[in-house]
């Protein structure tokens, strides 16, 4: 452990859980983000993940950094990188597949925290049920990866018809979007959470990070193979 006075970092967890300590940016101020960077980098993590966010913090973040390290910043998921990413060393490919253009800032901080934690990563954008032949004309790339991450708003459908086209883990990540009676993403949580289709499991509301994290887990299992490698 490291205590630095506002914040107490686990610099065991990289060891303990194969990924080591990242930073939630929301609610934190710039130069407590810089600080944490600054001390997980000393104690020798080479990759840092910021989470959450906005562009007004990362540029203060990044003028008081003193490690040396560039941090760099995804405006599209609102997360920086500290020490660039890694190889790719997973067992095969995670598909991130997001229904609606609106969805897409939660799709991409699933799809950049994969590629952070070591993995393939190909995206699959607006593929939502409303255009279901937009879907159908990407099977053989969905029967193909390892775990499916399907995030959608509004109903949530997404993920109840990819859990019926494969035979890999499929992670739903309900979205905040849609209009009223979407009740902020509870909607589609719901039914996320009531899918007929086995194998798909539920992260919370907009929890792109989440999502990411768990695929990367399946994705690194001992003695698995890619999906792709089976057939």
């Amino acid at each position: 452990m490291a205590d630095i006075g506002y914040a107490e970092l686990d610099l065991s967890r990289g060891a303990r859980c194969g990924a080591g300590e990242v930073v939630y940016g929301e609610g934190k101020t710039a130069e407590q983000i810089a600080g944490i960077v600054d001390a997980l980098v000393a104690a020798g993590q080479a990759h840092v993940l910021v989470t959450r966010l906005s562009a007004e913090k990362f540029s203060r973040a990044r003028e008081l950094l003193t490690c040396g390290v560039e941090l760099e910043y995804r405006a599209d998921a609102r997360l920086a990188i500290a020490g660039g990413m890694p190889k790719a060393d997973g067992n095969g490919t995670i598909v991130v597949a997001c229904a609606g253009t609106s969805d897409l800032p939660v799709a991409e901080e699933a799809a950049l925290t994969a590629e952070f934690l070591g993995n393939r990563v190909e995206r699959v954008w607006d593929v939502g049920v409303a255009g279901l032949h937009r879907l159908l004309a990407r099977t053989d790339q969905l029967a193909r990866a390892q775990v499916v991450i399907a995030v959608a708003g509004m109903e949530g459908a997404l993920a109840s018809v990819i859990g019926g086209l494969v035979s890999c883990p499929v992670i739903a990540v309900p979205t905040s979007i849609g209009y009223g009676a979407n009740l902020g993403g509870l909607s589609a949580l719901l039914s996320m959470l009531n899918s007929c289709a086995s194998g798909v499991s539920v992260v919370n509301i907009d929890n792109g990070f989440g999502a990411g994290y768990q695929a990367s887990l399946i994705n690194h299992l001992p003695g698995r193979t890619s999906a792709g490698a089976q057939r």
